[in-house]
């Protein structure tokens, strides 16, 4: 019996800690935070200039409109006179045609809601490749 009475006084030595001291964490963490609050007001915002849709004061007297149908048939129209059909391949040398050696002429894009925007994309491809100047989309005015 002494000698576990001897070990029992001589294991009361140093016991290694197991848990971690979180103090320091949180302190470093107050600190980051209160730096962040002063600094947060110093930085300066960028601001982004975003396009609006609005009317034009005048309609230009020459516009040249791609039709793009639900079934993605192309079609073009000419100061609102009754639209012809034609492929995608046909399309750049027509509208050069029709814009008769003026790049100002607007060439304005419809497209129906349903149609697959990848097909608006290749339309609008193939006209600046063709050498379009002026490209735009029309749109409903209003909540539509």
């Amino acid at each position: 019996m002494p000698a576990v009475a001897a070990r029992g006084s001589g294991g009361r030595g140093r016991r290694s800690m197991n848990e971690i001291n979180m103090v320091p964490f949180i302190d470093v963490m107050l600190v980051l935070l209160i730096i962040f609050m002063v600094t947060a007001p110093l930085i300066t915002t960028g601001v982004v200039d975003l396009p609006s849709v609005g009317k034009s004061a005048q309609r230009p007297a020459h516009v040249i409109e791609v039709i793009v149908g639900t079934d993605s048939a192309l079609r073009i129209r000419v100061d609102q006179r009754s639209p012809a059909s034609l492929t995608l391949p046909e399309l750049g040398a027509q509208v050069r045609a029709l814009q008769a050696g003026d790049a100002q002429v607007p060439v304005v894009i419809s497209a129906d809601r349903s149609v697959r925007y990848e097909r608006v994309v290749d339309v609008m491809n193939l006209l600046q490749k063709a050498g379009v100047a002026r490209i735009g989309l029309s749109v409903k005015q209003g909540a539509g």
